[in-house]
């Protein structure tokens, strides 16, 4: 699946979204990607995530690396993260914060040494994929790579210390709040994220 591809489904979902977003790493951007709309169909969901279990194959084969489970980070994670599971033949399970803090829950546990995937809808930053890792080590796994669908990280951002395996990487903008452009600041933001609305209801 190239990239233009990629575009056409979240295109035809209505998923590409304009306007001022604060997104969960805090800075502001002009784009946001809502993958769970393009989710929600699951035939294209299929679609998308087989893509991303052939890339994720082919790293695999490449590096000689394997993988015994995935972890997603909730909420934005758990359903790409499961449909990744079925297509890569492996368990699926997802971490949740706890005061602010991810932590595994409803009965989920990792073996000793089992390697972990770490799947995203979107990567920003990394920095929820790198939280995920301390609860993922906490719990006795071993994280070995980060998928997602989307990869937006700034050339410049080293927050992300695995290797991402994305289906595609955009270059979009984004900024810190004290840096906005004059075209967003015009704009009353919203915060689109599932990590603001789960603060809102604890």
């Amino acid at each position: 699946m190239d990239k233009e591809q990629v575009m056409k489904e979240f295109k035809d979902a209505g998923a590409i979204l304009t306007g001022h977003f604060v997104l969960s790493s805090g800075l502001h951007s002009s784009m946001y990607l809502q993958c769970a709309r393009v989710l929600m169909d699951a035939k294209r969901g299929d679609r998308l995530c087989k893509g991303l279990a052939d890339k994720l194959k082919q790293w695999m084969k490449e590096s000689g690396q394997s993988i015994d489970i995935i972890v997603s980070p909730a909420m934005g994670g758990v359903v790409v993260g499961y449909e990744m599971g079925r297509q890569l033949d492996v368990p699926a399970i997802f971490c949740e914060r706890v005061d602010g803090t991810f932590a595994l829950r409803r009965g989920f546990n990792l073996e000793q040494g089992q390697k972990v995937l770490i799947v995203e809808d979107v990567v920003t930053t990394g920095k929820s994929s790198m939280e995920a890792v301390a609860c993922i080590k906490e719990h006795g796994g071993v994280p070995v790579a980060v998928a997602s669908l989307i990869d937006r990280r700034s050339k410049n951002d080293v927050s992300l210390t695995l290797p991402l395996v994305s289906l595609m990487a955009l270059d979009i903008p984004t900024y810190k709040p004290d840096a906005l452009p004059d075209e967003l600041k015009a704009i009353e933001a919203i915060k689109p994220g599932s990590r603001f609305l789960a603060q809102k209801a604890s």
